[in-house]
């Protein structure tokens, strides 16, 4: 039988439950992820891995082989009692196991787009839910990568990554300051169009063929002003409430698919000249 950690003050369990904090995140230079979805999808990314868990009584079916594979990959299992368990879990979703992985890389300069690349820059957005359900929208939508400028939260915060449903893991994703991020896509030709509630242009005129920057700034203080030269095309979604804004992550779904609509319609009009 495994030994079984029942102590809340075993120095590993007190490590792992600091790791919700973005301090410890930064000083251990690890993160820790709940749910066999998202914690298999960071096993597919070829995340390194420290430890897992376990808590047998809560542990389902699908776990069992997610934790053989972090088994595999480098990762110390560690069962748990429930009590001790219920500390490093900490949020109310419980699927039996939790994982501490190194942080993973996302400087700017190895990141190279593929060809016909529309990508997402996300400009000081605060709020990890929301930076997650864009993820998981550029993801869905196929956008090439994510690029974050100026962050203001921590990427792998595990608001960031539960929202997300792990494509924090999945996407390639790079950060750095917004003068980089511009130099960057410069360097690469893109064009660049900017979400702003004063864009000249509705969104559905916008032309976000490849390669095409989409820029998304913070509800609270919109986008910088590097984001107003004479490059960047300002665009806007109609808004016929009373309300003068929508959610960052809905602007950006709208504008995800709207690239990638603009892309469908593209192909379809190749194939019917060339018939």
């Amino acid at each position: 039988m495994a030994e079984v950690v029942t102590s809340l003050q075993n120095q590993r369990v007190k490590n792992a439950v600091k790791l919700r904090d973005r301090r410890a995140r930064d000083k251990q230079q690890r993160i820790i992820i709940d749910g066999v979805r998202e914690i298999s999808r960071a096993l597919a990314a070829g995340v390194r891995w420290s430890e897992v868990f376990v808590c047998d009584q809560q542990l389902a079916v699908p776990a069992q082989e997610t934790i053989q594979h972090l088994a595999a990959a480098g990762a110390e299992v560690i069962h748990t009692s429930p009590q001790v368990f219920a500390k490093v879990a900490f949020g109310e979703r419980s699927e039996g196991l939790v994982a501490v992985a190194h942080t993973p890389a996302r400087s700017l300069d190895p990141l190279e787009p593929p060809l016909a690349p529309v990508v997402a820059v996300l400009e000081g957005i605060e709020k990890p839910g929301n930076v997650g359900a864009i993820l998981r929208t550029a993801d869905a939508a196929g956008i090439s990568a994510v690029l974050l400028a100026s962050p203001r939260t921590d990427l792998f915060n595990p608001n960031v990554i539960r929202a997300s449903q792990g494509a924090v893991f999945t996407l390639p994703i790079a950060q750095g300051e917004t003068e980089q991020v511009i130099d960057w896509l410069r360097a690469r030709s893109f064009s660049i169009v900017a979400a702003k509630v004063d864009g000249r242009s509705n969104y559905t005129q916008a032309k976000l063929s490849p390669p095409c920057a989409i820029v998304l700034g913070s509800e609270a203080d919109g986008l910088t002003r590097l984001w107003s030269r004479d490059d960047v095309t300002g665009v806007r979604l109609p808004m016929l409430g009373r309300v003068d804004s929508l959610n960052v992550s809905v602007t950006a779904g709208v504008l995800f698919y709207e690239a990638l609509r603009q892309a469908n319609a593209k192909t379809a009009q190749s194939e019917s000249e060339s018939k």
